[in-house]
């Protein structure tokens, strides 16, 4: 087998007795690091520390995934005009957040003769969110359903870097202001021990 020392250096080609004995002088495990390689490679290592910074390694990478979401808006044909606003606000939130949306509208009773008022409701919402998003499926018809997909121009990491980004410019903002506050009233102590001098 292949052998790599501990701090990474070239060992050479050793047979397994020569590679168990030198992990015992050093008081370290012989790990296979490469098993489909001729000859092997393993490479003297304390394995417990080698599992925790992989299992570290692995948690690193999760927190940086970003999960696709898909979030739902259910709408009416004749819906009014301050609960449209209401509901595009909700969309452009969500596509801020970087998440897919999928906007349904439901239609009741003679409602399914005009589905035209369905489709001219999704495409006045696309044009309304065009910055933020854009059609990814178009509207259809699903029984008495009509469905929309919108995806975000941001991808999910993005929208996580720039809100945290966002988060940090509020917190330092907060604590400058914190801190001017403090400041007149340090300002104002020596003044008021200088009446009282007087």
């Amino acid at each position: 087998m292949r052998l790599v020392g501990p701090s990474g250096e070239q060992v050479g080609i050793v047979p397994l007795a020569k590679a168990l004995e030198l992990a015992q002088e050093y008081d370290l495990d012989l790990v296979e690091v490469a098993a489909n390689a001729r000859p092997p490679v393993c490479k003297l290592m304390d394995y417990g520390k080698f599992k925790y910074e992989s299992a570290m390694k692995a948690r690193e990478a999760r927190k940086n995934q970003a999960h696709t979401v898909i979030k739902e808006m259910k709408l009416r044909p004749k819906i009014d005009p301050h609960d449209y606003d209401t509901k595009k606000g909700h969309v452009v939130r969500f596509l801020k957040q970087g998440d897919k949306v999928k906007i349904t509208i439901m239609f009741r009773g003679r409602e399914q003769s005009r589905p035209e008022l369905g489709y001219r409701l999704l495409q006045r919402l696309a044009e309304d969110v065009q910055e933020l998003g854009f059609v990814e499926s178009n509207p259809k018809q699903d029984g008495r359903n009509m469905i929309m997909v919108l995806g975000p121009h941001k991808k999910k990491t993005e929208a996580m870097a720039e809100a945290r980004e966002a988060q940090a410019a509020r917190k330092a903002e907060r604590q400058g202001q914190s801190a001017q506050a403090e400041q007149p009233a340090e300002a104002e102590q020596p003044a008021q021990a200088e009446q009282s001098a007087e």
